[in-house]
């Protein structure tokens, strides 16, 4: 940030500049009447006196001369360069105008000194980041992977009036922080990104998991049981061994390395068994409950003779709208048993039913009817005897029937 100072009509910037490289000092005057403008050095020296130069540094150099300007540039700037310059414009009385030039000196690079260089995992470790040299001060952030850890910074003025900077971080490793990167970030006006870093190395106990190769389903009686041990650590874990807890592993049983193989289980071996394993950070362990069940039974198949009723189940396939007529070409037919069955039984039951009514149509209209004629009334002389042959010839009278369909 740049602060400009004001004396009545002369103004002039204070300058940061990192060393080696070039500062430029500006002296401006505003609504100036033809008076004569100079340069300083801290000292009193004059650098500039309009466009000339009376001192013999070859590193200042002019760089723009006017009425209102004078403007120069000092290039390779050290540490000594450091100081007060004076713009000054000859006017009655004389004005003055103080440019600040500040030298900045980036740190050397950062240094990272860990306590442990082989971490256990739950232990607590220290690590210092030191940035010498420079000015001023610089200021140091850590991060472990993508957390930001808090620090212990020591300021140090030398004597050469630079500063030395050192952080102290403190912190717990886990089996997690193996592999992360622990980083030194340097903030300076001088730097940009500028850190060191460090990878951990946590060495970590064993994880220990049990699997279980045989069977995939229940423990019975009569099978085998095969369980594998696997275990992971760092370092590699030395050794692995299977117990069985509060008791002795059967004795038949076989253990190669992290498997355990046991034949004919039965339920004495019911019980917890254990797989240890261990390094030289310490040792985990992982458990597995035995219980055997009973051996399945077998029912016997019944001898007396059993009637079975088997139901034909018909699918009836419809062919799809956009499939290939063609596909079932050269195929055989598919009969429809249960169409032709439902139409047969339609046809069965309308006949049964029209015989029905048919026959109760019969039974009402059939009948016998009587007729007593006189016989020998067509020859009779008269009425009365008429019906003396009639009745007479009544016994010996035809029956007639008649019937109508």
């Amino acid at each position: 940030m740049q602060l400009k100072l004001v004396s009545q009509n002369l103004v002039t910037d204070n300058v940061s500049v990192v060393e080696g490289e070039m500062a430029i000092i500006s002296c401006r005057v505003k609504n100036n009447d033809d008076s004569v403008i100079q340069l300083l050095n801290p000292n009193r020296q004059t650098i500039y006196f309009r466009d000339m130069r009376p001192l013999k540094d070859a590193r200042f150099q002019l760089v723009n001369f006017s009425d209102n300007e004078l403007r120069v540039s000092l290039s390779n700037v050290s540490l000594s360069d450091e100081g007060r310059y004076v713009c000054q414009l000859y006017t009655d009385p004389p004005q003055e105008a103080y440019a600040d030039i500040t030298v900045l000196i980036p740190p050397g690079n950062p240094i990272i000194e860990a306590r442990d260089e082989v971490l256990s995992e739950g232990n607590e470790t220290e690590m210092t980041c030191t940035a010498m040299s420079s000015k001023p001060a610089a200021t140091l952030r850590w991060m472990k992977g993508d957390k930001e850890l808090p620090g212990k910074p020591k300021v140090e003025l030398t004597y050469d009036k630079m500063y030395t900077v050192t952080s102290r971080l403190t912190f717990t490793v886990s089996k997690e922080d193996d592999g992360v990167p622990v980083v030194c970030i340097v903030d300076h006006p001088a730097v940009k990104d500028f850190q060191a870093q460090k990878y951990l190395e946590v060495q970590y106990k064993p994880e220990v998991k049990i699997v279980v190769e045989f069977p995939q389903g229940l423990t019975r009686e009569g099978e085998n049981l095969e369980l594998t041990c696997q275990a992971k650590g760092k370092p590699q874990p030395q050794r692995v061994n299977w117990v069985k807890v509060d008791d002795d592993v059967p004795s038949h049983a076989v253990i190669t390395g992290g498997d355990l193989y046991i034949e004919n289980l039965n339920k004495s071996y019911n019980g917890t068994y254990r797989c240890v394993a261990s390094n030289s950070v310490g040792e985990s362990y992982d458990d597995y409950i035995l219980y055997v069940y009973d051996a399945p039974t077998t029912t016997p198949i019944p001898t007396t003779a059993t009637t079975t009723t088997t139901i034909i189940t018909t699918t009836i396939s419809y062919p799809e709208a956009n499939q290939d007529s063609r596909a079932g070409e050269g195929a055989p037919r598919t009969v429809d048993h249960a169409v032709i069955g439902g139409v047969v039984a339609v046809v069965v039951f309308a006949m049964l039913c029209l015989l029905i009514v048919l026959g109760r149509y019969f039974a009402r209209h059939k009948g016998t009817y009587f007729t007593h004629e006189a016989k020998g009334a067509d020859d009779a002389a008269d009425a009365d005897t008429a019906i003396i042959n009639a009745e007479g010839g009544h016994t010996n009278s035809d029956e007639k029937k008649e019937y109508y369909i």
